[in-house]
């Protein structure tokens, strides 16, 4: 049901000033109501111990890997699949069909095109399932992923994957030695190569080079092989990133095979055993290793390579953390990448302060269950901050080792507006926090997502650097928001923090006057948190607003909304997209701040979001309009569609 308003839109007559006054207080009006309604509806979604928590969604890729840990866990014998991991499979294969598009292959963001590694996971899933390879829907997905490059095209991590159970050639694939935890440095306070990785990629490489190292290859039920899939006109070979150092790396990696069959005994025992022993310590107070699913499923398949029985208490652990991350219905399983109620508690709370009809018990209860996960110890960010006392909250419900710079400001704005059952409590946390937020910024003045200084820009290069993920460099989306926490915090621009910040900020703004946005799609993300950042901090140069503002008018979809596709990624530029609630809305809040509030076109988002409101207060939205990491993983943020547009109309409605 649409929302009503008593305005004119004909626009066939020229409105005299009354009016537009008039029209313009009904439109408020109007705001105000809908920001109320979605208050109500936000309100009625929070748990009882006072958390918020949507679901994320993503591509068939979590469904398709699964196939692949259960063909690990539990190879079917004869090749007829147990019972139990039959009827989940069967449901998993109607999952990844249901997604299916037109042209045979998979998407990895709703209403892109079909991409190179989903489509050959989802097909492979298919085919050790027990679908034949004449099947009208493999058969469509095998000319599509030809049509892509076939096997050759895929990323290092789904030939990793495949060749695992033989469906492609090991000598093919990248080695991951565990070594790597023995480099010099290799350990917590003192740095080395592995700690130059992202956090994600850390979390991951770990339990993987244990199962490469010690997992063997488990041959894929009745000889079932992939040759169909690979192109015959494309070579088989490790990834080139770069034409000098890949040429040096792919040397490295020859050298690691070498060693795998040549190599010390003793040496190679030593470095399993501390991989072993940096996983585990890593999957302690938390929803699993890295608490994100590619980590939590290689530490479990390391965990079976290494021989742990089944009653094994960590064992035990890691699966049952897995399987949290599973929706099961009668016909269909589905996965989450991870889960996230810091992130959605702190929004909600914000958005219901700043824009909405906020309930004072509500906020409190948020309040003090934030707090309580504040996190105390240190984690692999005190690797550049040896001496930084730990603060700070993760994205998900338990991930000690990875308290997120994001998610730590986003919880500070939050508590701004909350009075915990603990006023004093709240104020010594808030004063921990804002030291942990100023001692986590770059040397270039940015902030990243979980470490500092993560920009070792030859680890691009080496050749399991293919999946788009393997730094954590500063960006002007997590910055902004930081610029914004501390400066609300009465953090002055005449301390380094905030300076070096604006000054980032200022040097990253793009030639069309947009920012980029790293963790959210994209450059309307970017760009909003951005200009928040700058304007709260004082940035008093009118140039930076303007042309941002220009710039998110000249975007503007016909319907009055907007909205950006995950291809702009790939194309290193806006890419217009069906208007979404969410992306709506964040261009709303840039042309609040940028003093476009009162616009013609800042109207017309404003209706459109009306017009779009469904009567119980939420809105419809399909695309995914949140980043994992760029042209490889995207996600919906169902809370979203919830939060961000009634931030917006509240605040119009002002």
């Amino acid at each position: 049901m649409s929302a009503t308003y008593p305005f004119s839109r004909s626009g066939q007559r020229q409105p005299s000033a009354a009016q537009m006054i008039n029209e313009r207080q009904a439109l408020r009006a109007a705001a105000r109501r809908a920001a109320e309604r979605s208050s109500v509806a936000l309100l009625g979604l929070q748990q009882p111990s006072g958390y918020w928590c949507g679901e994320l969604l993503a591509d068939v890729s979590l469904e398709a890997d699964y196939v692949l840990l259960e063909l690990w866990l539990h190879p079917p014998a004869h090749g007829v699949w147990s019972p139990p991991s039959r009827r989940r499979l069967e449901k998993v294969c109607n999952r990844i069909l249901s997604q299916q598009m037109s042209d045979g292959g998979w998407w990895i963001f709703p209403g892109g095109p079909a991409d190179i590694n989903s489509t050959v996971k989802a097909y492979t899933a298919l085919r050790l399932c027990g679908y034949s390879a004449d099947s009208e829907p493999l058969r469509r997905a095998r000319l599509r992923i030809l049509e892509l490059g076939g096997l050759q095209a895929c990323n290092s991590y789904t030939k990793i994957n495949l060749s695992l159970f033989g469906l492609y050639p090991r000598r093919y694939v990248p080695t991951i030695p565990p070594e790597l935890v023995l480099l010099p440095g290799g350990t917590l306070y003192m740095g080395g190569v592995l700690y130059e990785m992202a956090s994600w990629t850390r979390a991951i490489v770990v339990p993987l080079s244990l199962v490469q190292a010690i997992g063997g290859v488990r041959p894929a039920p009745d000889g079932l092989s992939l040759d169909e899939l690979i192109h015959p006109e494309k070579t088989l070979g490790l990834p080139k990133r770069d034409r000098f150092l890949s040429t040096l790396f792919h040397q490295v990696d020859k050298l690691l095979k070498f060693w795998e069959r040549r190599g010390h005994r003793d040496a190679r025992i030593a470095a399993i055993r501390q991989a072993e022993r940096w996983m585990l310590e890593r999957c302690r107070n938390c929803d699993g290793l890295g608490a994100i699913y590619p980590a939590m499923q290689y530490s479990i398949m390391a965990m079976e390579a290494l021989g742990y029985p089944a009653d094994h208490p960590d064992f035990i652990e890691a699966r049952a953390q897995f399987e949290r991350l599973i929706t099961e219905t009668e016909n269909e399983l589905y996965f989450q990448p991870c889960f996230s109620p810091v992130w959605d508690t702190a929004y909600s709370a914000f958005c219901l302060a700043e824009g909405g009809t906020p309930d004072a018990d509500s906020l409190r209860k948020a309040a003090d269950w934030l707090l309580d996960r504040e996190i105390r110890r240190r984690g692999d960010w005190a690797v550049k901050r040896p001496h930084l006392h730990p603060s700070g909250w993760a994205f998900e419900f338990a991930n000690e080792h990875y308290p997120d710079i994001d998610d730590t400001a986003m919880v500070l704005l939050g508590l701004e507006h909350c009075e915990a059952s603990d006023p004093e409590r709240q104020r010594v946390v808030e004063a921990r926090v804002i030291a942990w937020l100023k001692g986590m910024q770059s040397r270039d003045g940015g902030y990243a997502a979980f470490d500092a200084d993560n920009n070792w820009g030859v680890l691009n290069s080496i050749p399991f650097s293919d999946h788009n993920a393997m730094l954590d460099p500063t960006c002007p989306d997590i910055t902004g928001r930081v610029l914004e926490a501390l400066a609300r915090r009465g953090v002055p621009a005449s301390d380094p923090s905030v300076g070096d910040a604006m000054h980032y900020l200022i040097d990253r703004q793009e030639k069309n006057g947009s920012w980029y946005g790293r963790w959210g799609v994209n450059y309307l993300y970017g760009t909003f948190l951005a200009l928040r950042g700058l304007r709260s901090s004082g940035h008093n140069d009118p140039n930076p607003y303007r042309r941002a503002a220009d710039w998110v008018i000249s975007v503007q979809n016909p319907d009055g909304g907007w909205g950006e596709s995950c291809l702009g990624y790939e194309r290193d530029e806006f890419v217009s997209a069906p208007s979404t609630p969410s992306q709506t809305a964040w261009a709303l809040l840039t042309l609040h701040v940028t003093g476009r509030k009162d616009s013609p076109q800042a109207e017309r988002g404003v209706r459109y979001l009306l017009d779009t409101q469904a009567a119980s207060g939420v809105w419809p939205e399909e695309l995914a309009t949140g980043t994992g990491f760029p042209n490889v993983f995207y996600m919906r943020y169902t809370m979203y569609r919830h939060y961000f547009p009634l931030w917006a109309l509240g605040l119009y409605g002002r």
